[in-house]
């Protein structure tokens, strides 16, 4: 799945991608998933929500890959 970054803007930050590709219902069910370090990205466990994702990363979350795009 790609997740679109906004036009105008050069980074989404995690929880919102999260968000926006289905993956987290809210933003408080995206923060807890990612403290619980079950999100990583670009292969590595992130625990920061707020984290700045830019083109050509990849967040990996239960088997499912979201590709970040321009």
């Amino acid at each position: 799945m790609d997740i679109k970054i906004r036009d105008g803007e050069d980074f989404i930050r995690l929880g919102q991608a999260l968000k926006k590709a289905g993956l987290a219902g809210s933003g408080s069910d995206a923060k807890a998933l990612i403290q619980d370090g079950a999100v990583k990205v670009n292969g590595e466990a992130e625990l920061r929500r707020g984290r700045k994702l830019y083109p050509d990363d990849n967040i990996f979350f239960e088997g499912e890959t979201v590709r970040i795009i321009k």
